[in-house]
């Protein structure tokens, strides 16, 4: 079964680590991706640009608007995400709490959505 983990950042949190904190955070977390990656646990795994250079829209009414940047001020923002491989939500959380970013933001598990079925049951 695939999860969509998913790492928001604090950037105060952040920037409040010691000095070659994040350093290690990061070569760790790279490194523990590698190794799932090897072991078929890793689907995939990406960090996002920061939120300012994001652009939102929305249609309403037959109109699309555009907004640069995020849409809604937030302390905690999506900074990047692995899809990952598990048995059930209480692996896939074990695996999340292998990842040191909850201690910069929260990590979200959520199960992934089995898309042929939803195309099954739209006939699409």
């Amino acid at each position: 079964m695939k999860f969509l983990v998913m790492i928001y950042n604090d950037d105060a949190l952040i920037e409040a680590l010691p000095d070659g904190e994040y350093a290690t955070m990061m070569r760790g977390c790279i490194r523990h991706a590698d190794e799932m990656r090897e072991s078929g646990q890793l689907v995939d795994s990406q960090m996002l640009a920061p939120p300012a250079q994001a652009v939102s829209l929305r249609t309403r009414g037959g109109r699309t608007t555009f907004m640069d940047g995020p849409f809604a001020e937030a302390k905690e923002y999506l900074g990047g995400f692995n899809l990952i491989e598990a048995a059930d939500m209480d692996e896939a959380v074990r695996i999340a709490q292998a990842f040191p970013w909850s201690r910069t933001g929260r990590i979200e598990v959520r199960p992934v959505a089995d898309f042929e079925a939803v195309r099954k049951h739209f006939d699409a």
